[in-house]
Protein backbone atom coordinates (compact mmCIF):
# COMPACT_ATOMS: atom_id res chain seq x y z
CA UNK A 1 0.00 0.00 0.00
CA UNK A 2 1.41 3.11 -0.87
CA UNK A 3 0.58 7.09 0.41
CA UNK A 4 0.93 10.35 -0.99
CA UNK A 5 3.47 12.65 0.95
CA UNK A 6 3.07 16.48 1.08
CA UNK A 7 5.49 18.62 2.85
CA UNK A 8 4.49 22.18 3.14
CA UNK A 9 5.81 25.48 4.78
CA UNK A 10 4.38 28.62 5.94
CA UNK A 11 0.80 28.38 4.46
CA UNK A 12 -2.02 30.89 5.33
CA UNK A 13 -4.92 29.12 7.40
CA UNK A 14 -7.46 29.41 4.84
CA UNK A 15 -5.55 27.22 2.78
CA UNK A 16 -3.81 24.72 5.15
CA UNK A 17 -7.95 24.07 5.99
CA UNK A 18 -9.32 24.28 2.44
CA UNK A 19 -6.53 21.43 1.00
CA UNK A 20 -7.23 19.05 4.38
CA UNK A 21 -10.86 18.98 3.75
CA UNK A 22 -10.72 18.98 -0.12
CA UNK A 23 -8.44 16.00 -0.25
CA UNK A 24 -10.27 14.05 2.90
CA UNK A 25 -13.01 13.99 0.13
CA UNK A 26 -11.02 13.36 -2.88
CA UNK A 27 -9.36 10.49 -0.81
CA UNK A 28 -12.91 9.06 0.27
CA UNK A 29 -14.39 9.42 -3.32
CA UNK A 30 -11.10 7.24 -4.33
CA UNK A 31 -9.66 10.51 -6.38
CA UNK A 32 -6.62 10.24 -4.62
CA UNK A 33 -4.57 7.75 -2.57
CA UNK A 34 -4.65 8.01 0.80
CA UNK A 35 -2.17 10.75 1.73
CA UNK A 36 -0.03 12.23 4.77
CA UNK A 37 0.76 16.06 5.28
CA UNK A 38 3.52 17.51 7.37
CA UNK A 39 3.11 20.94 7.42
CA UNK A 40 3.48 24.09 9.12
CA UNK A 41 1.28 27.19 9.22
CA UNK A 42 2.80 30.82 8.33
CA UNK A 43 3.28 32.86 12.28
CA UNK A 44 0.74 32.76 13.56
CA UNK A 45 -2.69 31.54 13.23
CA UNK A 46 -5.51 30.33 15.87
CA UNK A 47 -7.80 27.66 14.76
CA UNK A 48 -10.70 27.03 16.55
CA UNK A 49 -12.79 23.08 16.72
CA UNK A 50 -15.65 22.81 14.56
CA UNK A 51 -17.75 23.39 17.34
CA UNK A 52 -16.82 26.01 19.32
CA UNK A 53 -17.47 29.54 19.32
CA UNK A 54 -15.01 31.86 18.07
CA UNK A 55 -15.57 34.85 20.15
CA UNK A 56 -15.38 32.80 23.37
CA UNK A 57 -12.27 30.45 22.76
CA UNK A 58 -10.33 33.00 21.30
CA UNK A 59 -9.04 36.98 22.13
CA UNK A 60 -9.92 38.20 18.41
CA UNK A 61 -9.24 41.67 19.41
CA UNK A 62 -5.70 41.00 20.32
CA UNK A 63 -5.53 38.65 17.06
CA UNK A 64 -6.34 41.41 14.74
CA UNK A 65 -4.23 43.86 16.33
CA UNK A 66 -1.19 41.56 15.54
CA UNK A 67 -2.07 40.34 12.37
CA UNK A 68 -3.03 36.48 13.89
CA UNK A 69 -5.07 34.52 11.18
CA UNK A 70 -8.50 33.40 13.12
CA UNK A 71 -10.39 30.22 11.19
CA UNK A 72 -12.44 27.59 12.04
CA UNK A 73 -11.05 23.35 11.55
CA UNK A 74 -13.23 20.76 9.71
CA UNK A 75 -12.39 18.56 13.06
CA UNK A 76 -13.66 18.64 16.28
CA UNK A 77 -11.65 19.28 19.56
CA UNK A 78 -10.54 22.32 21.27
CA UNK A 79 -8.92 25.63 19.57
CA UNK A 80 -5.02 25.30 18.56
CA UNK A 81 -2.32 27.40 18.30
CA UNK A 82 -0.28 27.23 15.05
CA UNK A 83 3.08 28.46 13.50
CA UNK A 84 6.56 27.70 12.46
CA UNK A 85 7.47 25.68 15.56
CA UNK A 86 3.93 23.73 15.84
CA UNK A 87 3.96 21.10 13.45
CA UNK A 88 0.17 20.44 11.81
CA UNK A 89 -0.48 16.69 10.70
CA UNK A 90 -3.20 15.83 8.17
CA UNK A 91 -3.80 12.17 7.42
CA UNK A 92 -6.52 11.52 4.84
CA UNK A 93 -7.58 7.47 4.54
CA UNK A 94 -10.54 6.09 2.70
CA UNK A 95 -12.96 5.80 6.11
CA UNK A 96 -14.74 2.02 7.06
CA UNK A 97 -17.99 1.17 7.68
CA UNK A 98 -17.06 0.82 11.30
CA UNK A 99 -15.42 4.23 11.72
CA UNK A 100 -18.03 6.32 13.25
CA UNK A 101 -18.06 9.19 15.49
CA UNK A 102 -19.02 6.79 18.19
CA UNK A 103 -15.37 5.50 17.80
CA UNK A 104 -13.28 8.69 17.44
CA UNK A 105 -11.25 8.28 20.43
CA UNK A 106 -10.24 4.95 19.34
CA UNK A 107 -9.69 5.58 15.39
CA UNK A 108 -7.48 8.56 16.97
CA UNK A 109 -5.75 6.51 18.96
CA UNK A 110 -5.07 4.35 15.93
CA UNK A 111 -3.93 7.26 13.39
CA UNK A 112 -2.04 8.76 16.45
CA UNK A 113 0.34 5.70 16.38
CA UNK A 114 2.56 7.27 13.87
CA UNK A 115 2.96 10.58 15.76
CA UNK A 116 3.81 8.60 18.58
CA UNK A 117 6.43 5.98 17.42
CA UNK A 118 8.45 9.25 15.93
CA UNK A 119 8.38 11.03 18.80
CA UNK A 120 9.59 7.90 20.23
CA UNK A 121 12.36 7.63 18.43
CA UNK A 122 13.64 11.18 18.82
CA UNK A 123 13.71 10.17 23.01
CA UNK A 124 10.15 11.73 23.61
CA UNK A 125 8.26 9.14 25.72
CA UNK A 126 4.90 10.08 24.27
CA UNK A 127 1.47 7.89 24.23
CA UNK A 128 -2.23 8.36 23.38
CA UNK A 129 -4.61 10.08 26.13
CA UNK A 130 -7.65 8.02 25.96
CA UNK A 131 -9.46 11.74 25.40
CA UNK A 132 -7.95 13.52 22.68
CA UNK A 133 -4.16 14.25 23.32
CA UNK A 134 -0.78 13.26 22.78
CA UNK A 135 0.89 13.40 26.44
CA UNK A 136 4.46 13.11 28.14
CA UNK A 137 4.10 12.04 31.80
CA UNK A 138 0.35 13.79 31.73
CA UNK A 139 1.71 16.72 29.64
CA UNK A 140 -0.06 17.31 26.44
CA UNK A 141 2.80 17.45 23.38
CA UNK A 142 0.19 17.19 20.67
CA UNK A 143 -3.23 17.26 20.19
CA UNK A 144 -6.00 15.39 17.69
CA UNK A 145 -9.15 16.06 15.76
CA UNK A 146 -10.67 13.70 13.55
CA UNK A 147 -13.76 14.63 10.74
CA UNK A 148 -15.81 12.22 8.35
CA UNK A 149 -16.57 13.59 5.24
CA UNK A 150 -19.27 13.07 3.05
CA UNK A 151 -17.75 10.27 0.67
CA UNK A 152 -16.51 8.57 3.50
CA UNK A 153 -12.97 9.73 3.77
CA UNK A 154 -11.49 10.29 7.16
CA UNK A 155 -9.63 13.44 8.18
CA UNK A 156 -7.21 13.14 11.42
CA UNK A 157 -5.40 16.17 12.16
CA UNK A 158 -3.15 16.47 14.92
CA UNK A 159 -0.58 19.67 16.14
CA UNK A 160 2.78 18.23 17.50
CA UNK A 161 4.40 21.39 19.51
CA UNK A 162 7.91 21.25 18.72
CA UNK A 163 8.24 24.26 20.82
CA UNK A 164 5.99 26.94 22.06
CA UNK A 165 5.86 30.53 22.97
CA UNK A 166 3.22 30.34 25.99
CA UNK A 167 3.30 33.76 27.18
CA UNK A 168 1.97 34.61 23.35
CA UNK A 169 -0.45 31.84 22.86
CA UNK A 170 -2.50 32.89 26.34
CA UNK A 171 -2.87 36.05 24.66
CA UNK A 172 -4.39 34.74 21.69
CA UNK A 173 -6.23 31.77 23.06
CA UNK A 174 -9.38 31.66 26.20
CA UNK A 175 -8.25 28.99 27.78
CA UNK A 176 -11.40 27.63 29.71
CA UNK A 177 -9.47 26.46 33.36
CA UNK A 178 -11.52 23.52 33.56
CA UNK A 179 -10.23 22.06 31.01
CA UNK A 180 -7.23 21.82 33.15
CA UNK A 181 -8.14 21.75 36.90
CA UNK A 182 -8.83 18.13 37.36
CA UNK A 183 -5.11 18.17 38.89
CA UNK A 184 -4.97 21.33 40.03
CA UNK A 185 -2.37 22.53 37.82
CA UNK A 186 -0.97 25.92 38.31
CA UNK A 187 -0.38 27.18 35.17
CA UNK A 188 -0.20 26.37 31.62
CA UNK A 189 3.56 25.88 31.39
CA UNK A 190 3.02 22.81 33.61
CA UNK A 191 0.16 21.17 31.46
CA UNK A 192 2.15 21.26 28.07
CA UNK A 193 5.44 20.20 26.94
CA UNK A 194 7.35 20.19 23.64
CA UNK A 195 9.60 17.86 21.68
CA UNK A 196 12.09 19.79 22.67
CA UNK A 197 11.50 20.04 26.22
CA UNK A 198 11.61 16.67 26.33
CA UNK A 199 14.16 15.11 23.99
CA UNK A 200 16.87 18.31 25.65
CA UNK A 201 17.72 19.00 21.81
CA UNK A 202 17.21 21.82 19.77
CA UNK A 203 15.46 19.73 17.46
CA UNK A 204 14.13 21.75 14.17
CA UNK A 205 10.45 21.42 13.23
CA UNK A 206 11.85 19.43 9.68
CA UNK A 207 13.81 16.79 12.30
CA UNK A 208 10.16 16.38 13.94
CA UNK A 209 9.03 15.99 10.60
CA UNK A 210 10.93 13.29 9.40
CA UNK A 211 11.01 11.29 12.24
CA UNK A 212 6.95 11.10 12.13
CA UNK A 213 6.73 10.52 8.55
CA UNK A 214 9.29 7.23 9.26
CA UNK A 215 6.83 6.49 12.30
CA UNK A 216 4.25 6.61 9.95
CA UNK A 217 5.51 4.15 7.28
CA UNK A 218 6.73 1.54 9.89
CA UNK A 219 3.47 1.65 11.92
CA UNK A 220 1.21 1.39 8.72
CA UNK A 221 3.48 -0.64 6.40
CA UNK A 222 3.45 1.57 3.85
CA UNK A 223 5.49 3.23 1.34
CA UNK A 224 5.81 7.00 1.09
CA UNK A 225 6.06 8.90 -2.00
CA UNK A 226 6.86 12.46 -1.69
CA UNK A 227 5.25 15.23 -4.62
CA UNK A 228 2.76 17.78 -4.45
CA UNK A 229 -0.56 18.77 -4.80
CA UNK A 230 -2.15 18.70 -8.66
CA UNK A 231 -2.91 21.40 -10.73
CA UNK A 232 -6.17 20.44 -10.61
CA UNK A 233 -6.18 19.98 -6.97
CA UNK A 234 -5.13 23.08 -5.72
CA UNK A 235 -7.72 24.30 -8.11
CA UNK A 236 -10.22 22.97 -5.91
CA UNK A 237 -8.92 23.63 -2.68
CA UNK A 238 -8.49 27.57 -3.89
CA UNK A 239 -12.48 27.02 -4.57
CA UNK A 240 -13.08 25.43 -1.14
CA UNK A 241 -11.07 28.26 0.29
CA UNK A 242 -12.69 30.68 -1.38
CA UNK A 243 -16.33 29.25 -0.54
CA UNK A 244 -15.61 28.45 3.04
CA UNK A 245 -12.50 28.77 4.64
CA UNK A 246 -12.17 32.63 3.76
CA UNK A 247 -15.89 33.52 4.50
CA UNK A 248 -16.96 35.03 8.08
CA UNK A 249 -19.87 33.12 7.99
CA UNK A 250 -17.67 29.93 8.40
CA UNK A 251 -15.30 31.41 10.63
CA UNK A 252 -17.40 33.72 12.99
CA UNK A 253 -20.63 31.22 13.62
CA UNK A 254 -22.02 32.29 16.73
CA UNK A 255 -24.20 30.97 19.34
CA UNK A 256 -24.96 34.24 20.91
CA UNK A 257 -28.84 34.78 20.55
CA UNK A 258 -30.40 37.91 21.50
CA UNK A 259 -34.21 37.94 23.62
CA UNK A 260 -34.31 35.39 27.10
CA UNK A 261 -30.58 33.52 26.75
CA UNK A 262 -29.75 31.14 28.63
CA UNK A 263 -26.09 28.97 28.86
CA UNK A 264 -24.85 26.37 30.36
CA UNK A 265 -20.57 24.49 30.43
CA UNK A 266 -19.96 21.00 31.77
CA UNK A 267 -17.10 19.12 31.47
CA UNK A 268 -18.33 15.71 30.23
CA UNK A 269 -16.30 12.43 30.79
CA UNK A 270 -16.35 12.75 26.52
CA UNK A 271 -15.23 16.89 26.57
CA UNK A 272 -16.14 20.40 27.61
CA UNK A 273 -20.04 20.71 26.40
CA UNK A 274 -21.55 24.10 26.33
CA UNK A 275 -25.53 24.72 25.13
CA UNK A 276 -26.74 28.52 24.56
CA UNK A 277 -30.35 28.68 24.24
CA UNK A 278 -33.40 31.38 23.73
CA UNK A 279 -36.43 31.54 25.09
CA UNK A 280 -39.81 32.81 23.87
CA UNK A 281 -42.21 32.14 26.36
CA UNK A 282 -43.11 28.27 26.91
CA UNK A 283 -41.02 27.68 23.88
CA UNK A 284 -37.31 27.10 23.41
CA UNK A 285 -36.76 29.63 20.26
CA UNK A 286 -33.08 28.29 19.51
CA UNK A 287 -30.49 26.45 20.46
CA UNK A 288 -26.85 25.97 20.06
CA UNK A 289 -25.11 23.09 20.77
CA UNK A 290 -20.83 24.03 21.20
CA UNK A 291 -18.01 22.37 22.64
CA UNK A 292 -14.61 20.51 22.05
CA UNK A 293 -16.51 16.93 21.93
CA UNK A 294 -16.39 15.00 18.68
CA UNK A 295 -19.62 14.17 16.60
CA UNK A 296 -21.47 14.55 13.10
CA UNK A 297 -21.81 18.10 11.46
CA UNK A 298 -25.63 16.41 10.10
CA UNK A 299 -25.97 14.98 13.60
CA UNK A 300 -25.77 18.88 15.91
CA UNK A 301 -27.30 20.46 12.91
CA UNK A 302 -30.43 18.35 13.33
CA UNK A 303 -30.42 18.17 16.92
CA UNK A 304 -30.67 22.04 16.53
CA UNK A 305 -33.25 22.35 14.13
CA UNK A 306 -35.28 20.06 16.36
CA UNK A 307 -34.86 22.65 18.97
CA UNK A 308 -36.18 25.35 17.50
CA UNK A 309 -39.55 26.79 18.56
CA UNK A 310 -39.73 23.53 20.53
CA UNK A 311 -41.93 23.30 23.79
CA UNK A 312 -40.11 24.57 27.04
CA UNK A 313 -40.70 21.66 29.22
CA UNK A 314 -37.93 18.67 30.52
CA UNK A 315 -40.39 16.00 29.34
CA UNK A 316 -40.96 17.07 25.91
CA UNK A 317 -36.63 17.97 26.02
CA UNK A 318 -35.85 14.17 26.95
CA UNK A 319 -38.44 12.89 24.72
CA UNK A 320 -36.72 14.74 21.80
CA UNK A 321 -33.35 13.55 22.63
CA UNK A 322 -34.34 10.21 23.03
CA UNK A 323 -35.68 10.27 19.66
CA UNK A 324 -32.53 12.36 18.29
CA UNK A 325 -30.15 9.59 19.91
CA UNK A 326 -32.14 7.09 18.42
CA UNK A 327 -32.02 7.95 14.75
CA UNK A 328 -28.40 9.05 15.22
CA UNK A 329 -27.04 6.50 17.42
CA UNK A 330 -23.36 5.94 16.40
CA UNK A 331 -23.21 9.69 15.26
CA UNK A 332 -24.01 11.27 18.72
CA UNK A 333 -22.78 8.72 20.97
CA UNK A 334 -19.52 10.53 21.79
CA UNK A 335 -22.05 13.39 23.07
CA UNK A 336 -23.24 11.74 26.30
CA UNK A 337 -27.43 12.41 25.98
CA UNK A 338 -27.89 12.52 29.79
CA UNK A 339 -25.19 15.31 29.50
CA UNK A 340 -26.84 16.96 26.40
CA UNK A 341 -30.00 16.83 28.69
CA UNK A 342 -29.08 17.95 31.97
CA UNK A 343 -27.20 21.42 29.91
CA UNK A 344 -30.18 21.96 27.81
CA UNK A 345 -32.73 21.93 31.22
CA UNK A 346 -30.12 23.77 33.14
CA UNK A 347 -29.75 26.44 30.15
CA UNK A 348 -33.08 26.63 30.21
CA UNK A 349 -33.54 27.60 33.52
CA UNK A 350 -30.62 30.35 33.81
CA UNK A 351 -33.08 31.67 30.28
CA UNK A 352 -36.15 31.77 32.51
CA UNK A 353 -34.34 33.84 35.52
CA UNK A 354 -32.84 36.41 33.04
CA UNK A 355 -36.91 36.68 31.27
CA UNK A 356 -37.81 37.87 34.32
CA UNK A 357 -35.50 39.65 35.43
CA UNK A 358 -36.05 41.70 32.02
CA UNK A 359 -40.01 41.27 32.10
CA UNK A 360 -40.02 40.44 29.21
CA UNK A 361 -43.95 39.40 27.66
CA UNK A 362 -44.04 35.81 25.99
CA UNK A 363 -44.45 35.71 22.74
CA UNK A 364 -48.13 35.65 20.51
CA UNK A 365 -48.82 32.78 18.31
CA UNK A 366 -48.37 35.42 15.35
CA UNK A 367 -44.92 35.51 15.59
CA UNK A 368 -42.56 34.15 13.04
CA UNK A 369 -39.19 32.73 13.75
CA UNK A 370 -37.62 34.68 11.06
CA UNK A 371 -34.18 34.43 10.29
CA UNK A 372 -31.96 31.94 8.74
CA UNK A 373 -30.11 30.82 11.90
CA UNK A 374 -26.72 28.46 11.92
CA UNK A 375 -27.26 24.71 12.44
Amino acid sequence: MSWRLIYDDGVGAAFGLAADDYMAGAVGRGESDPLLRLYTYRDHCALAGRFQDVENEIHLDFCRGHGIAVNRRPTGGGTIFMGRNQLGVALCIPGKKEDTYGRAREVMGRFSEGIIRGLQSLGVRARFRRKNDIEVEGRKIAGLGIFRDSSGGLLFHSSILVDMDIALMLKVLNTPFEKISDKEIATVDQRITTVRRESGRALSTDQVRQAVATGYKEVFNTSLTEGYFSTRELERIALRQQEKYERPEWIYQTSRVKDAEGMCRIKTEKGLLEVRLTLAGRQIKALFIRGDFFASETAIADVEGHFRWHAAHKEKIEETLNQLYHKHNEALSSLPQQSLLQAIVQALSRARVVEKKLSLEPYGCFVSPGGNLHA
